[in-house]
C-alpha cells in the first residue's frame, strides 16, 4: 500500500500546475482579468465536453455504481449539515457572522472538479474517471443548490433557471443519455475531443492558483477555522466510515476518499462576490483550502483507505 509520501508525490504534478497559475498571474501580463476569461472558457466549454466524454467513452453500470453514489451523495448531504448547523451551535454560535457564514459556507462542502478527475484517472485509470464524472454530475445539482439558497434573495437572476443552464449538468446528464442509448463518439472525432478534455484539467487547475489570495484570511477567523476543519478533517473522516457502512470496493472506496479530501471549488469565490457578498474573504477560503489539500488528500488516500 502507497503511503503518504508516494501520495504526495502522485499529487505534485496537479498541486505544482495551481502553484504555476499562481506565479503566472502574479509575475506576468497575463493577469487575474485574463484568467477570469479563461476559466469561463474551461467551465463553459472545455471542463463540460470531458465530463460528457469521459461518461459515453466507456459502459456504465449504474447498479455496480449505486453503493458509490449512495455514498456519495450521503456524504455530501452530512457535509451541508455540518456547515450550514455552525451559527446554530451552543457558543461557537455566538461568535460567527451570520452573513459572512451565508456567503461561506459553500466552501465546506463544495469541491474542486477539475482536480477530482485529474487524481481519479491517475490513481484508478479510465473506469475511476468514469465513476468520478458520475458521481460529480449526481452531486453537482444538490450542492449548487445548498450554496446559492442561503444568498438567493440578492439574486438578480432566476435560480432555478441559472441550476437548470449549469454545463456541469447538461454535460452529465447528456452523457448519461448517450451512454444509456448505447451512441459514442464517432471515432474520426475522438481524438479532437480527447485533446479538449486534457486542455480542461490543465487549465482549470492553473486557474484556480491564478485565483488565490490570502489578505482578506484576518477575518472571521473562527468561521475559517470551522469550515475549513470540516471540509479537510470531517468529511474525509465520514467518508471512511461510509467505505465501510456501504461496503464498498477497493476502487469505489478509493473514488469517494479522493472526493472526500478534495479542495473546495474555485468558483465558491464567484457565486459569493455575484451575489452581493464578501467574494475576497471567500477566495482567501479557496487559496487556505487549495493549500490544506495537500495535507488531506494523502490523510485520506494514504491513512484512512
Amino acid at each position: 500500500m502507497l503511503n503518504a509520501v508516494n501520495y504526495a508525490q502522485l499529487l505534485f504534478p496537479d498541486f505544482s500546475l495551481i502553484f504555476c497559475g499562481y506565479l503566472v498571474c502574479r509575475y506576468t501580463a497575463l493577469n487575474r482579468e485574463v484568467w477570469q476569461k479563461v476559466d469561463s472558457l474551461v467551465y463553459y466549454f472545455l471542463f463540460p465536453v470531458l465530463l460528457f466524454q469521459s461518461i459515453v467513452k466507456s459502459p456504465l453500470d449504474l447498479n455496480a455504481a449505486s453503493n458509490l453514489i449512495a455514498a456519495g451523495v450521503s456524504m455530501g448531504l452530512i457535509a451541508i449539515v455540518l456547515s450550514y448547523s455552525l451559527p446554530y451551535l451552543p457558543v461557537l454560535g455566538r461568535y460567527i457572522d451570520r452573513k459572512d457564514h451565508a456567503g461561506a459556507v459553500q466552501v465546506g462542502f463544495r469541491f474542486n472538479s477539475y482536480m477530482a478527475l485529474a487524481l481519479s484517472e491517475r490513481l484508478a485509470g479510465p473506469e475511476g474517471l468514469l465513476l468520478m464524472s458520475v458521481l460529480i454530475g449526481m452531486c453537482v445539482p444538490i450542492f449548487n443548490i445548498a450554496a446559492v439558497w442561503p444568498m438567493a434573495r440578492h439574486a438578480k437572476s432566476n435560480f432555478w433557471r441559472e441550476l437548470v443552464r449549469n454545463p456541469l449538468i447538461l454535460a452529465t446528464a447528456s452523457g448519461l443519455l448517450f451512454n444509456g442509448l448505447g451512441l459514442h463518439i464517432p471515432v474520426w472525432l475522438d481524438p479532437s475531443v480527447s485533446r479538449i478534455g486534457a486542455a480542461s484539467l490543465a487549465l482549470g487547475l492553473m486557474t484556480a492558483g491564478a485565483g488565490m489570495q490570502l489578505s482578506s484570511l484576518k477575518q472571521g477567523k473562527l468561521l475559517t477555522t470551522a469550515l475549513l476543519s470540516i471540509r479537510h478533517g470531517a468529511v474525509p473522516l465520514v467518508a471512511f466510515f461510509l467505505v465501510q457502512a456501504f461496503h464498498l470496493s477497493p476502487q469505489h472506496a478509493t473514488i469517494l476518499l479522493i472526493f472526500s479530501a478534495l479542495p473546495t471549488a474555485s468558483s465558491c469565490y464567484v457565486l459569493a462576490a455575484r451575489m452581493g457578498y464578501n467574494g475576497s474573504y471567500v477566495a482567501a477560503l479557496v487559496t487556505l483550502s487549495t493549500a490544506l489539500g495537500m495535507l488531506s488528500l494523502p490523510f485520506a488516500l494514504a491513512v484512512l483507505r
